[in-house]
């Protein structure tokens, strides 16, 4: 992929957050996705690459853009897969809450995993602890080697874990071991980014969410140096049913290669309401900034971005609500 792309992609994420950013608190996440995804897909013709959606907003009948199989940018320049989530919590957008983001993640056509529309169980964690956790042992086990890798007592480890019913054991065995946790409404692709950085104060993401966004935040972690593993989680017999179509084992453990193939990927994204690791989008007259991260496999490159945007030289920023 050409080095270029990194830049270009930013953009891609900026137009998405600052589309979106105006729905914050008006409970409306549908129109906040809308939004987003519309303003992705218009700056992603500007774009000098070939490629194909392969994580989107949905089957071609269920997403009038941005949907799985469609062709993006200006059909010149590399032949790449792309993984969009224009509005990774939308929920919290509606609500004014944190951790809301727009997130992009390229690689070389072939190289992610196109992971069906279901859950996945996962674990993440940073540079430290690479090659130290293992999603067949338990919460405790993983807590010692993580905590050993770190160089921290258990009782100093946090974990984040999307605060759902499913994960009453998980956090009941954190809580038994001493760990201390952070809850997450939503947005477990920023949780498992989060593992990577000594400020956000988090050390391992536990839980199930949705396997798409594993991949989105397998291709963070593999420009950053982190790892995530995943297990599909089928909760019905139409997604048993799809995972044997795709000749995929549901017993299987998805690690790093698996998830996101080759030497190199390209990950972007920008924050759209406040969190621990980006900033939210701020609107004053008729300026708009953003605070953005870029990251590229190939080149162990991390970029923190922050952008100052003249609404009125750009109206198709501008929300008419």
């Amino acid at each position: 992929m050409e080095r270029s792309l990194t830049m270009e992609l930013v953009r891609v994420t900026e137009a998405a957050a600052l589309k979106s950013a105006r729905w914050m608190g008006r409970g409306m996440k549908n129109e906040a996705d809308d939004a987003a995804t519309t303003a992705m897909r218009n700056v992603f013709d500007t774009i000098p690459m070939q490629g194909t959606v392969v994580i989107g907003e949905g089957e071609m009948d269920e997403a009038p853009m941005l949907y799985i199989g469609e062709k993006l940018g200006t059909g010149q320049g590399p032949k790449v897969d792309v993984a969009v989530d224009p509005l990774e919590g939308t929920s919290i957008v509606a609500s004014g809450g944190w951790n809301a983001l727009s997130v992009i993640a390229i690689a070389d056509a072939g190289n992610l995993l196109h992971a069906p529309d279901m859950y996945m169980e996962k674990i993440a964690v940073g540079p430290e602890a690479v090659g130290k956790i293992d999603l067949n042992a338990s919460v405790t086990d993983n807590l010692i080697a993580v905590a050993k890798a770190k160089n921290k007592n258990i009782e100093d480890v946090v974990a984040t874990v999307l605060n759902r019913p499913r994960h009453e054991k998980i956090i009941a065995e954190l809580r038994e071991a001493g760990a201390r946790i952070k809850l997450i409404d939503n947005g477990d692709v920023a949780g498992a980014i989060n593992t990577a950085f000594d400020q956000t104060g988090v050390d391992i993401l536990f839980g199930t969410g949705g396997a798409p966004e594993g991949v989105i935040a397998a291709a963070a972690l593999k420009c950053l140096g982190g790892e995530l593993q995943g297990r599909l989680v089928p909760s019905n017999d139409a997604e048993l049913e799809r995972c044997k179509k795709m000749n995929i084992d549901i017993n299987q453990v998805f690690r790093m290669e698996d998830l996101v193939k080759g030497d190199d990927a390209i990950f972007a994204a920008t924050g759209v309401t406040d969190g621990e690791l980006l900033k939210g989008v701020q609107f004053k007259g008729s300026f708009g900034s953003t605070h953005s991260i870029v990251l590229r496999a190939k080149s162990g490159t991390i970029r923190f971005i922050e952008g100052r945007h003249s609404l009125s030289k750009k109206p198709n920023m501008v929300v008419e609500s």
